[in-house]
């Protein structure tokens, strides 16, 4: 291993100890994906653990296909994720998907037929609601979620970044 990919480990390794996020540009020691990155709950129920095995303890069990998470480190099969809420463990990669999804954060908010405030609404989606993300740009991101789809404004969105 490289000086790079050894300072990429040492970055992981101790952000995965203190629950701090990797700066960017670091890639992931195992997958050479960027860190952090978002991903989501692929299983109905998954245990977020303390550490990176199946022998430490379950601090969370999440209940919620398609969630979004955050991955802030990785150690070989497993992911250390971060919720909307900062709730942080380690998963087994085989629980997650690359498939992006949101969580509305901003109250009720409106789906509109395109990324303009002036577009008519689809739907209103509530606080708490997962949609599975589509195209974004600077401002708004194309959700879909329960048969509606439509644009809303990025802000108001927990897991559209990167």
């Amino acid at each position: 291993m490289g000086s790079l990919g050894r300072r990429a480990l040492a970055v992981a390794i101790l952000c995965s100890l203190t629950g701090a996020a990797v700066a960017d540009g670091v890639r992931g020691p195992v997958t050479g994906l960027p860190l952090p990155r978002f991903v989501s709950l692929k299983a109905s129920e998954a245990n977020m653990r303390r550490g990176p095995s199946r022998s430490h303890r379950i601090d969370w069990i999440l209940r919620h296909r398609g969630m979004p998470l955050e991955v802030i480190a990785e150690f070989d099969n497993w992911r250390r994720v971060r919720d909307r809420d900062g709730a942080a463990g380690w998963v087994h990669y085989s629980l997650l998907s690359g498939a992006r999804s949101v969580v509305v954060t901003g109250g009720r908010v409106a789906l509109r037929t395109a990324p303009e405030l002036t577009a008519e609404t689809v739907a209103l989606a509530e606080e708490g609601v997962i949609a599975s993300l589509g195209d974004c740009n600077a401002a708004w991101c194309e959700v879909s979620a329960d048969g509606y789809s439509g644009w809303v404004q990025r802000a108001v969105l927990w897991g559209a970044d990167n």
